[in-house]
């Protein structure tokens, strides 16, 4: 049903982990492209969803980090540790530089896997879908919608399970992000677009970086899903208020988680009262910075924690 895109690095892959028996339940595959050469917080990441009886795609080839040029050693990981682990599936990343050779090559290596193939640029569908034959309709497909569009996508019709990919997150500067936008709808209309299931990049989009700048401004980005306009998913941005210099992170977090709290205590407020909101209440209690990276983890485990609830109770 829903497919978040996570890029490996070490909070997406403790997000993964933590929240490895809520996606489970709630029937989500995590699909992870890695990007860090070390394999330890990836395997740890995976045996969580296996342990949680849950589901999760490694693409095989990523595009981005340190195995864009080989990802053997994530074949290996694959071969070695979870190849009798159903729920695991190798996922391929079929971007414009990959060619039809190496896509239908890398099929094959992989074929002891659940095989997902992420349609993210390739150009010759016609000729995949012609050298897979039989075998596409046993395949997972997920579609970067800015990518592969609705001729690319008819070459995979008959194809039981097809996964839309919509990034909803607007890269900007922080301190451009305006208080709140639209962010999504496609949780409540990828059946509509023949799909069973959607995915995005929850709250960090799709464009890559290794790291980020010096933050002259701290934002907290929170989704939620307002009722009283058809389930449309919104993202607030809580951004704060020293935007000058990069100096004083802690403080300036403590500026943004400010806001968000003030906007969570409105009577009428839509963000959902979940466990990692609790968490920023806890910050907010103690005056507490955790890290940048920990306050993103947070974001996206309540993104998760907000469709989670939405497809529990719809």
């Amino acid at each position: 049903m829903y497919y978040p895109y996570f890029r490996g690095k070490q909070n997406e892959l403790i997000t993964i982990r933590n929240n490895a028996q809520l996606m489970a339940n709630a029937n989500f595959v995590p699909i992870i492209e890695p990007v860090k050469e070390t394999l330890n917080g990836l395997k740890r990441a995976l045996d969580a969803v296996v342990q949680a009886d849950g589901k999760a795609v490694v693409i095989v080839n990523p595009f981005h980090g340190d195995y864009s040029d080989n990802g053997d050693s994530l074949t290996r990981l694959l071969a070695e540790h979870f190849e009798d682990k159903d729920g695991i599936y190798a996922g391929i990343l079929l971007t414009s530089d990959v060619s039809l050779e190496d896509a239908v090559s890398c099929c094959n290596a992989h074929s002891n896997h659940n095989l997902t193939l992420i349609h993210a640029g390739f150009s010759n569908a016609k000729g995949l879908s012609a050298a897979l034959g039989n075998k596409l309709n046993d395949i997972t497909h997920c579609f970067f919608e800015d990518d592969a569009g609705k001729l690319y996508q008819k070459h995979f019709f008959s194809a039981p399970q097809k996964i839309l990919i919509r990034d909803g997150f607007k890269k900007r500067k922080n301190r451009e992000h305006p208080d709140v936008e639209f962010f999504s709808d496609l949780h409540a209309t990828f059946t509509l677009e023949n799909m069973e299931g959607f995915g995005d990049f929850l709250i960090v989009g799709d464009e890559y970086s290794e790291s980020g700048g010096p933050a002259y401004a701290v934002a907290i980005h929170l989704t939620f899903i307002d009722n009283e306009q058809d389930d449309a998913m919104f993202i607030y941005h809580f951004i704060s208020d020293r935007q000058e210099t990069p100096q004083d992170p802690a403080g300036k977090f403590l500026e943004a988680l400010n806001k968000l709290i003030i906007k969570a205590d409105e009577p009428n407020s839509k963000i959902l009262a979940t466990n990692a909101l609790s968490e920023f209440r806890d910050f907010h209690a103690r005056k507490h910075f955790p890290g940048l990276g920990y306050a993103k983890k947070l974001s996206m485990q309540h993104h998760i924690e907000v469709l989670a609830n939405y497809f529990e109770n719809n």
